[in-house]
């Protein structure tokens, strides 16, 4: 329930990279996989298509990469969100958590607009005590499943015809705060009055310097491209207990 009254203040959060060092599609991923191993045969239909992915474009591409969701039960999938949610509490970046905390005690909105599944995103958000949580609408059950790809300007499209007209001031949400390490979220950025970017790349903390924008550094679990990339591949591929290093992370 959205209160038709507009807080003190809107702290608005991106997911993947931001609160956490990963894209929770692999990790989530790897989670189904080491439950359910052999729906690892998907993974050829992903690999032979990724090379065309500038030619098929993001949405089609993520619904290629779900595939490994074919026909999965709805109780099933609700289970492993909430279990999945649970077992990345202790890798959420400690300086994300502090913001969070931060803003609560201040009596602000906490909103969480993801790219990554809904069915998931919701699951975090209410672990972390986020008072609303958005991500991609998922229809589970084919072998590519429909989506509605919930990234750059379909997060403000869908924050505009959610909120009330209340919680805006002109473009801007009231007194709002975004957190983000992308550059696809630049939209998103459009609705706050102030930001802070997480690890930012060369060309994003460029812009953050010269908007006046905040820059925090977690700690990411890997220490170079190459084990970066062999953490990617196991995460594919379901192997390792915990290539992502979450279970080493403190809460």
């Amino acid at each position: 329930m959205i209160p038709s009254v507009p807080p003190k203040g809107i702290a608005l959060f991106d997911l993947d990279g931001t609160l956490i060092a990963w894209d929770c599609q692999l990790l989530f991923r790897h989670f189904v996989l080491r439950r359910e191993p052999w729906r690892g045969v998907f993974l050829p239909i992903f690999l032979m298509l990724a090379p065309f992915a500038g030619l098929l474009g993001t949405t089609r591409m993520k619904r290629v990469f779900l595939s490994y969701l074919w026909r999965m039960d709805s109780g099933k999938l609700r289970t492993y969100s909430r279990e999945f949610a649970k077992s990345l509490m202790p890798a959420i970046f400690p300086e994300l958590r502090h913001e969070l905390d931060r803003h609560r005690r201040a009596g602000h909105w906490l909103i969480l607009a993801s790219a990554s599944p809904e069915f998931y995103v919701a699951e975090i958000g209410r672990e972390l005590g986020f008072d609303l949580a958005l991500g991609t609408p998922v229809a589970i059950g084919p072998l590519f499943p429909a989506l509605e790809n919930h990234k750059g300007p379909a997060k403000v499209a869908r924050l505009r015809d959610l909120l009330p007209p209340a919680y805006f001031e002109g473009d801007q949400l009231r007194h709002c705060h975004g957190y983000t390490d992308s550059r696809a979220d630049l939209p998103m950025l459009t609705l706050c009055d102030s930001a802070t970017v997480v690890n930012p790349s060369r060309k994003m903390a460029e812009l953050a310097v010269r908007s006046g924008w905040k820059i925090v550094r977690p700690a990411r679990p890997w220490d170079d491209r190459a084990g970066f990339a062999l953490r990617v591949l196991a995460l594919l591929t379901g192997l390792g207990r915990d290539p992502a290093g979450l279970s080493q992370k403190e809460s």
